[in-house]
């Protein structure tokens, strides 16, 4: 299906800008209630097609067509104005557009004058000048058509969210799905106010919902703590067009996007620590990188020039992606050589269960979805009760003599019998059939059909997923001698004669013991004591 959209050129009014303590907010933050002229819309065509559009306002004859910029889908043509100010989530009925010279009974025309006489492609050029010249209102400004709603389709106008936003976002490199980032952020903790490190950005999903997880705000100034992500990436193209695309979305201001070779350059921000507690390394060897992502410097642990990019006061929570189990592998090596620790591999497999109400009974109709056998024991019984009924009938019937037959075709039925209709259900006095009252009966009047029947749920056959293989590890803070007096000074401690966990197996066991011994012997002299009493009231 081709699809022709406009060129998208957001306006100089979309770039994010901060004015005192107010910043263009993002729509993948705030959307807010309707659509608005320059900015960002995803169409929903169908259930999987997913198209982002930047609304253009109607400015005019737009690539040929009066009414502006227009969207063309299997589903119809949508101008951009149909689209704006409404409420998101509305349904977009399609439009008859003026194609002017774009269209196709013009080019028919100007095929057919090629060929006709010369008085016929006069009259032909006259009507396509016609058509192509552009209204002019009284005001000497330019007058855009409007829309005629069609009857061909429809679409619906969503706001733009992460999730849709990987649906529809041009791939460039292996996108990385809900799924998959909606795990991850919840694993390393990115919340509020954190400050994350990714490294490959490409096509830029994870970058959108990592920055929807950390936003609490934008900074002011470089005191202020606000969320952050710290992006990397290697390919100078898929560079340049993740970067338009954040300013676009005016998530610049949150991402911090940068073009390096990390496993060389490392994560340091203009030679400063960006004091991350969480890290996503989308990188076909992550191993190389590890060595970057450490408190002290792997090579000489006492160099004391060497900048973690790390937060010294929170533990590191790190989340690798890796294609293949031979990567994995040797994440995992380098990461116990590095001293990461709760090292965990976790592979997402996701799956849809489809909901629906299957209705079941022999007096059903033969609709889509019905499933005509006996719905239960019983009235599978009735069912071959009755067929045995009707096949003894016309046993007996066969035996009858012609005339009887005939005698019985002139007296004509009796008054208030039942004869067999041309399907051989029997009929009540009334001519009703008993089946289709007792189909009725079954299903019953006033209850609607989506809640006839049996509650079913059916699991996707096939697990419809990519390979990848997520690895958590911890690299937990360092403790020093001013962070152990310090929490001394907060926590101080009175009169304590045990600290729990300070005494070994072997002094736990010996303490045990004379505990059991002192019990032991306290009965002994309790035993005694009361012996001794009762000899002496016996020798009394």
């Amino acid at each position: 299906m081709e699809i022709e959209t406009p060129t998208p050129v957001p306006s100089e009014a979309m770039a994010p800008t901060i004015t005192g303590q107010t910043a263009k907010i993002s729509p993948f933050l705030d959307p807010g209630s309707v659509t608005k002229a320059n900015s960002l819309a995803i169409l929903q065509l169908s259930r999987d097609n997913l198209v982002p559009v930047y609304l253009q306002p109607p400015k005019g004859k737009h690539d040929g067509y009066a009414e502006g910029a227009v969207v063309n889908t299997r589903y119809g043509s949508f101008p951009h104005a149909t689209m704006i100010n409404v409420p998101w989530g509305s349904q977009i009925r399609a439009s008859k557009v003026d194609t002017g010279s774009r269209g196709r009974n013009n080019k028919r025309k100007r095929d057919a004058a090629d060929e006709a006489s010369k008085e016929t492609e006069t009259e032909t050029q006259e009507v396509v000048t016609e058509k192509e010249q552009t209204p002019i209102n009284g005001n000497g400004e330019v007058e855009i058509k409007k829309a005629v709603t069609d009857s061909s389709g429809f679409i619906h106008v969503l706001p733009p969210t992460p999730e849709v936003w990987t649906s529809s976002l041009p791939h460039r490199t292996q996108v990385v799905y809900t799924p998959d980032y909606s795990y991850v952020l919840h694993r390393i903790r990115a919340r509020p106010g954190s400050v994350l490190i990714e490294a490959g950005a490409g096509s830029g999903s994870f970058s959108h919902a990592s920055a929807r997880a950390v936003y609490n705000g934008y900074p002011v100034d470089d005191s202020e703590k606000k969320g952050k992500v710290y992006s990397f990436e290697f390919h100078e193209q898929r560079y340049h067009k993740m970067k338009q695309e954040l300013k676009d979305h005016h998530l610049d201001e949150i991402v911090h996007l940068t073009h390096r070779d990390v496993y060389n350059g490392g994560f340091l921000v203009d030679g400063k620590s960006p004091e991350a507690e969480a890290i996503f390394l989308d990188l076909p060897a992550p191993w190389e990188a590890l060595p970057h992502i450490s408190r002290r410097n792997p090579k000489d642990p006492s160099d004391k020039t060497w900048v973690s990019p790390l937060n010294p006061k929170k533990s590191a929570h790190l989340c690798t992606f890796s294609p293949c189990i031979e990567q994995v592998t040797k994440t995992v090596s380098a990461m116990r050589r590095l001293g990461w620790v709760d090292i965990d591999m976790v592979e997402i497999a996701n799956r849809k269960y489809h909901a629906s109400r299957e209705r079941v009974g022999l007096n059903l109709s033969f609709d889509r979805g019905v499933n005509n056998s006996a719905r239960d024991v019983d009235e599978a019984i009735a069912r071959l009760t009755e067929i045995e009924t009707r096949f003894r009938e016309h046993a007996a019937k066969s035996r009858d003599s012609d005339d009887e037959m005939d005698s019985d075709t002139e007296k004509g039925p009796k008054k208030g019998g039942k004869k067999n209709n041309k399907k051989g259900a029997p009929q009540n006095g009334n001519g009703v059939s008993d089946s289709n009252e007792e189909g009725a009966a079954v299903s019953g009047y006033g209850t609607a059909p989506w809640m006839e029947g049996r509650l079913i749920t059916r699991g996707e056959p096939e697990i419809k997923t990519h390979t990848s293989y997520l690895v958590f590890a911890i690299l937990p803070r360092e403790w020093t001698e001013e962070d152990e007096a310090a929490a001394a000074a907060k926590y101080p401690v009175i009169g304590e004669q045990k600290v729990i966990g300070v005494v070994d197996k072997a002094a736990r066991k010996k303490e045990r013991r004379e505990q059991l011994q002192k019990a032991t012997l306290g009965n002994r002299k309790a035993r005694r004591k009361e012996r001794d009493a009762q000899l002496g009231v016996e020798g009394i």
